[in-house]
């Protein structure tokens, strides 16, 4: 079974606004020109991650459904709360201009578990993909295209956001990873 171009198109831009709003949050503390440049390296590893992990996904469905369902909701509630409330620390703690402002690159350890976090989503749905018969391929490389785009753009509008709003910006893009994690382990739970 081939799942169709629409619906993977619909795939994709569900499962990359975990992404976008990542890229926009973490762009907030970004100044100046360089912005579109310094989006491109989160952008990346948005992509990769959402077009491998369903793959992965697809793979475990394959040998054991059900083993990626029953704790993403979890892994990826716990990453998002974490990095949104260092987040807000950070931003609380700094003067306005200060070194929050002025170290705006993200080290590689946030940069994977941010991608880690915005796709444990694209594993599970790479299991739904294994369980109806699907093959994979397009729809890992279709989500992982658009998570790119998606996030290059977020992450030049976050920049933009950020240097209009300073720390207070910055605050609000911890508060929206807090509030998207819980939303995730939410749904999960209420679906349960």
């Amino acid at each position: 079974m081939t799942v169709g171009l629409a619906e993977t198109l619909l795939l994709a831009l569900a499962l990359a606004m975990d992404a976008f709003a990542v890229s926009v949050a973490g762009s907030l503390r970004r100044r100046g020109s360089k912005a579109l440049r310094r989006a491109l390296p989160a952008a990346l590893s948005f992509g990769l991650f959402q077009a491998v992990m369903p793959a992965f996904g697809w793979g475990l469905g394959r040998a054991a459904a059900g083993l990626v369902e029953a704790v993403d909701h979890w892994i990826a509630f716990g990453l998002l709360f974490f990095i949104g409330a260092k987040m807000v620390r950070e931003a609380v703690r700094a003067p306005e201009g200060g070194p929050a402002a002025a170290d705006d690159r993200l080290s590689l350890r946030l940069l994977l578990a941010l991608s880690v976090a915005t796709s444990v989503d694209a594993a599970a749905a790479g299991v739904s993909l294994a369980l109806t018969g699907s093959d994979i391929l397009r729809p890992a490389l279709v989500v992982g295209a658009v998570t790119f785009v998606l996030s290059w753009v977020g992450g030049t509008f976050g920049a933009i956001l950020g240097e209009r709003g300073g720390s207070r910006a910055e605050i609000a893009g911890g508060l929206v990873l807090i509030a998207l994690g819980a939303k995730i382990l939410v749904e999960h739970l209420s679906a349960g």
